[in-house]
This record gives structure tokens, C-alpha cells and sequence, in this order.
């Protein structure tokens, strides 16, 4: 008998992790977060407890995630500037509680997300990416 190298062995991925199955889940629970009002006590609830099982998932390695990259690129470093520079505008902002004189980009966004379909979308870009990230 001859042994077969360890170079041809693919490690298949869990059945719950295939598209075919996470996609609908998180259509699923992309239309479920829609339906609560945002800032609602349900909807906070709702992001900590999803995400809180995402962060859960990602840190126990329980998914099988794609190999990691050995450094970052130039432009990553170019990506920490408008990120830098949101995160201290929302924060102040938000700290000073301006108001609607100076309201931050979370204020601005809720004529948006009164409607369901379009917070449903939202929810799935945001459970999408986390997602992602979960699996790297």
C-alpha cells in the first residue's frame, strides 16, 4: 500500500459554514434586527447579543478562518486616517451632546433607518462584515 502525501488532504469546511447555509441565516437575522426601532432597548439588545456571539465564535476559533496575512499593505496604513478621524468626530460630538446643531453621523442616519427594508439592509452589511472578520 502506498501512503498518499499530507499535501493532497483539503480540510472541508463545517456544514454550517457554507454560503449556502450562512447567507440565509443572516438574511434571516438581518430582517428579524430590521423590525426593532433603532436606539430601541430591543435593538440594543439585539446588536450586543449578535455581536456578542459573533466576538464569541471568532476568539473560541469554533470557524475555520482563512490563513492570516503576514503584514498589511502600504494603503492599510492610509485607511487609519478618515477612521481616526470619524471615530474622534462621532466621539466629540457625541460627548458634548451638541445636538441638533452639530448632530453626529448616527443622528444623521436615523431619517434612513425609519424605513424596515432599508435598516434590514443595514443590519445585513453589518452582520456581513462581522461575519468576515469573524472568519479571518
Amino acid at each position: 500500500m502506498m501512503e498518499q502525501p499530507h499535501d493532497l488532504t483539503v480540510e472541508t469546511p463545517r456544514t454550517w459554514e457554507r454560503p449556502v447555509v450562512c447567507v440565509p441565516v443572516l438574511v434571516a437575522l438581518s430582517l428579524v434586527g430590521g423590525r426593532f426601532a433603532s436606539f430601541s432597548t430591543e435593538a440594543n439588545l439585539y446588536v450586543f447579543g449578535a455581536g456578542g456571539v459573533l466576538i464569541w465564535l471568532g476568539l473560541t476559533r469554533r470557524v475555520q478562518g482563512g490563513p492570516a496575512p503576514r503584514r498589511l499593505g502600504s494603503g492599510a496604513v492610509w485607511w487609519t486616517l478618515p477612521v481616526l478621524v470619524f471615530g474622534i468626530f462621532e466621539g466629540a460630538t457625541f460627548f458634548a451632546a451638541a445636538g441638533d446643531d452639530f448632530p453626529t453621523f448616527s443622528r444623521l442616519a436615523d431619517p434612513l433607518l425609519e424605513d424596515r427594508l432599508v435598516r434590514s439592509a443595514a443590519w445585513l452589511v453589518w452582520l456581513s462584515a462581522f461575519w468576515g472578520l469573524v472568519r479571518r
